[in-house]
């Protein structure tokens, strides 16, 4: 069996960005052709919002743009086959990032098994994940050990690795999120599949 090439690509996302959801399915696709090096930039993308949830009104899109944004999410959901309950709440995503961080010591097996339970949970179960309890939960469901957990929250140098990746964004001049970074090329917003794949064969190509 001919081994897969190595493709490595940086991705800058958060866990209450629904495109960042979407964007995550995409993006794993790839990895029928290729040996998948991700680097998970996690970025708080809004840091003002309660970690009790607020109504989506409280993000004060205006209406015609929201409607836009929601219909074009879920007609991206439908075609793709990914769930998605309807979007009534934000919360605040930061300790479901720190907590991110601190499970990629794990190892990958463990740090994909919360990966994919903290949208999931969010996006298709409406659970907030801004709740440490409700975290606590999810870590533990995927074997993460509890001083792991605990030290998510505790320990500086995860606060550290998310100002780490606010400053290597910068570096990208990435403004918003899901971004994606092949080589020197930066992908963002709705990428498609195949924008995905041509994006990695120039990749590999430049490399």
């Amino acid at each position: 069996m001919a081994t897969l090439p190595e493709l490595k690509v940086t991705v800058f996302s958060d866990y209450i960005c629904p495109f960042c959801y979407v964007g995550h399915h995409r993006l794993l696709r790839l990895r029928d052709s290729y040996d998948l090096k991700i680097n998970w930039c996690f970025l708080e993308i809004h840091p003002e919002t309660s970690a009790l949830g607020e109504p989506i009104a409280s993000l004060e899109y205006p209406s015609e743009q929201w409607q836009r944004m929601v219909a074009n999410l879920k007609r991206i959901a439908s075609e793709e086959n990914i769930p998605l309950a309807e979007l009534n709440f934000i919360t605040n995503s930061k300790d479901a990032l720190l907590l991110a961080e601190a499970t990629k010591i794990c190892g990958r097996e463990k740090f994909y098994a919360l990966h994919e339970k903290l949208f999931y949970a969010y996006f298709v179960d409406s659970k907030n994940i801004g709740d440490q309890g409700i975290l606590r939960t999810l870590a533990t469901d995927c074997g993460v050990d509890e001083k792991i957990i605990e030290s998510a929250w505790s320990d500086e140098q995860f606060n550290k690795r998310l100002l780490d990746n606010f400053n290597a964004a910068r570096q990208f001049e990435v403004q918003s999120v899901p971004s994606f970074v092949f080589g020197k090329n930066v992908l963002t917003g709705v990428v498609s599949e195949p924008e995905f794949r041509l994006a990695a064969v120039k990749a590999l190509e430049a490399a």
